[in-house]
């Protein structure tokens, strides 16, 4: 399997989260590619390749371009405002307030842009980001030109940003672009299956409303965690995409018996709907000891669910998501490229 990584992932290395009501390490930190590429290389897996510069068309195709233009100029507006710290978001707008109005100030352009405030950036987060993004288009690109799967070592992740917000560690959503490249690429109909513990909520609400891109989702109840406000069982689409959206919401504690029977259901739902290629938003923070999550699957589940998803047959791109105990997090997302593999 071809597994692209990008070093500039090492430039969005924010000091502090905000976590119960205090500044910790960010849970979505550099050293967690550094354990993957180590099982990565410890496994043999060594067809390991940085990827090529970005293609902005099939982004500009989702991607609201304000918001792009966000991305790209906030660092310098925040310090040329004097601010001293990294960029947080202080302001949100909430019920009531005027959500079609964009400020001027980069303080309140930061909170219209931010649906989760424990995502800080820095100096290097837009070039990180596109390094990310630059990995899952690499890996879409050798897919279509034939090769069963390729693997993206994203960071940071994307599965939680919009077409014109970012959160939950995420900016860019590399997963998503890589399905719009798929459509352009000759695919009639791309499934993205997301199996992070937390809902893609970005994912979703790119696609709600189109017959051509199906998304389906296993993770916790959104009554109970993150991202809360979207993720659940009733959210089946809008429109010309009612149907294609298939939210598998589950309680604390859930093991692999109820996640598998989730996943097969997804699975079958995907098969049956007709999907000429796959998209994998791969988190691992399904994990007993996950630090922020709190389903119960052990190390060896990740193995079979890869193999169940390799049973698919589907040309597919593999995205990284999420996954933050850390020591685990090689172990378990290379379980699930060797149970793909092995299929």
């Amino acid at each position: 399997m071809r597994i692209y990584h990008s070093e500039d992932h090492r430039l969005h290395f924010p000091q502090a989260e905000l976590s119960g009501g205090q500044f910790v390490t960010p849970f979505e930190r550099p050293s967690r590619v550094e354990y993957v590429l180590n099982r990565l290389k410890a496994q043999g897996l060594s067809d390991i390749l940085a990827p090529d510069p970005v293609d902005m068309e099939p982004v500009r195709a989702l991607l609201d371009p304000g918001y792009l233009t966000f991305l790209q100029t906030a660092w310098d507006e925040w310090k040329q405002a004097g601010m001293a710290g990294e960029i947080i978001a202080a302001n949100v707008p909430a019920r009531g307030m005027h959500m079609d109005r964009i400020p001027t100030n980069i303080d309140g352009k930061v909170g219209y842009y931010c649906h989760a405030s424990e995502t800080a950036m820095t100096q290097g987060t837009w070039q990180a980001a596109l390094g990310s993004l630059g990995c899952a288009q690499a890996a879409q690109r050798h897919v279509a030109a034939g090769a069963q799967s390729a693997f993206a070592l994203c960071r940071p992740p994307g599965h939680h940003a919009t077409a014109d917000q970012y959160g939950g560690y995420c900016f860019i959503n590399n997963a998503a672009v890589a399905a719009q490249m798929f459509r352009a690429s000759g695919a009639e109909r791309v499934a993205i299956l997301d199996i992070d513990f937390h809902h893609g909520n970005g994912t979703q609400s790119l696609f709600y409303d189109r017959a051509d891109v199906m998304f389906a989702s296993l993770h916790g109840a959104p009554a109970e965690t993150y991202p809360y406000y979207l993720g659940y069982e009733d959210e089946t689409g809008r429109g010309a995409g009612e149907g294609s959206n298939l939210n598998y919401p589950m309680s604390e504690g859930t093991g692999y018996d109820i996640w598998s029977a989730a996943l097969d259901d997804a699975i079958g739902k995907i098969r049956n709907w007709g999907a000429e290629a796959l998209v994998l938003s791969l988190g691992v923070d399904a994990y007993k000891e996950d630090p922020i999550s709190f389903f119960k699957l052990e190390s060896d589940d990740f193995t079979d669910a890869g193999r169940r998803i390799g049973r698919m047959k589907l040309p597919t791109v593999i995205c990284m998501e999420g996954g933050y105990a850390i020591e685990a997090v090689g172990i378990n997302t290379v379980n699930v490229l060797e149970g793909y593999m092995g299929a």
